[in-house]
């Protein structure tokens, strides 16, 4: 009995030793196998007396069901180690990985970045925001703002026109956003401050033109309204616009049909370097047009030029986008390159405001 009992310690020993599959069926073979030891000893029954027999067998099937028992849990321990560690060994990771939000990975157009920058600084000045229509009439487009026929904006080259009407109305793709001014004037009584931004459409298409384009224009009318308003107006906006402490502006003698007297403003700059920064060096850039509504513009839209008066301006805006983020080509605008608008395009959450910044 006391050998049985060292043969089972020794037996328990070797399966809790076992370090895989290959050395538990070695310590099975060697136990249980047709010349395992216990085996053996169940060989040697049929040479005991009956009493002997049936104590000894009893006690030798005892061990051999523990170590059977043993074998069976100590195998179950082996196979999930040996699986477990496959599992690591053999894993693919099939899922995908975490996709950005749209707030990281969307980005807002320039065009509609520097819109929002003209609607900050210029709703800080008292003014609002008019709209129109693309789609506009010869009336509205032409002949209330003082274009006599004949003049070369009605051309087919400059305008899109549409095919005529049964009664010969022709109606066209707007060419500017002063058709917003005149009907704000229609509709509205004096004292008026809009800023008219919105979409145009011109006959033209090169490295600085495309058929079609941005523009932003401003309307002042008033009694008391004078030049000087107009001059503080266009240098507050370029201060705030190009983000800089002061700038030197120069007024120059032009002609609009819809404004007398009319200029054209230059803005001081400099352009060493390949760049254009503003508020310094000794030359000069157009940025936009201006001047004082010509009285028969006032008169077309229902108001007494000899009571109110009023200036206006216009300016593109791709073209001060180009200036301030130095973009070199207008078309780039127009391309639908992803890769493009990731490069200057604005995250969606950097809304543009005069106390944080208008580009931070």
């Amino acid at each position: 009995m006391t050998d049985l009992t060292t043969l089972e310690t020794d037996l328990m020993a070797q399966i809790a030793a076992s370090a895989d599959e290959a050395a538990l069926e070695a310590v099975r073979v060697a136990a249980l196998g047709k010349k395992g030891s216990i085996s053996a000893l169940l060989a040697t029954l049929g040479q005991m007396a009956p009493e002997e027999r049936k104590t000894a067998g009893a006690a030798i099937n005892q061990v051999k069901d523990r170590v059977t028992e043993a074998l069976t849990t100590r195998r179950d321990v082996l196979k999930a180690a040996a699986l477990d560690a496959r599992l690591a060994a053999e894993t693919i990771d099939v899922t995908l990985p975490v996709r950005e939000s749209p707030t990281e990975t969307g980005r807002i157009h320039p065009i509609s970045q520097v819109m929002d920058e003209l609607t900050a600084i210029f709703a800080d000045m008292g003014f609002a925001i008019a709209e129109g229509p693309d789609i506009e009439t010869d009336d509205y487009n032409f002949t209330r703002l003082n274009f006599p026929e004949g003049h070369p904006a009605r051309e087919m080259h400059d305008t899109f026109f549409f095919n005529p009407k049964a009664d010969g109305e022709r109606l066209l793709l707007r060419t500017h956003t002063s058709p917003v001014q005149v009907r704000t004037m229609l509709s509205k009584k004096p004292p008026i401050r809009v800023i008219c931004p919105g979409r145009t459409y011109r006959c033209d298409s090169d490295q600085t033109h495309t058929p079609m384009f941005h523009q932003v224009e401003g309307l002042v009318i008033d009694k008391g309204s004078h030049i000087g308003h107009l001059k503080w107006i266009l240098e507050e906006f370029c201060k705030a616009f190009f983000e800089v402490d002061s700038v030197k502006m120069r007024f120059r003698p032009s002609f609009f049909p819809f404004t007398e007297p009319s200029m054209e403003v230059d803005i001081q700059c400099n352009r060493q370097g390949g760049e254009v920064r503003f508020g310094e060096g000794e030359d000069w850039l157009e940025i936009l047009g201006c001047g004082m509504v010509h009285p028969n513009v006032i008169r077309n839209c229902g108001l007494d030029p000899d009571i109110y008066q009023g200036f206006a301006w216009g300016m593109g805006i791709d073209r001060i986008a180009m200036l301030k983020y130095g973009i070199n080509d207008l078309r780039q605008f127009f391309e639908a390159d992803v890769r493009w608008l990731s490069h200057y395009g604005f995250r969606p959450l950097d809304l543009p405001t005069l106390a944080g910044g208008l580009s931070s």
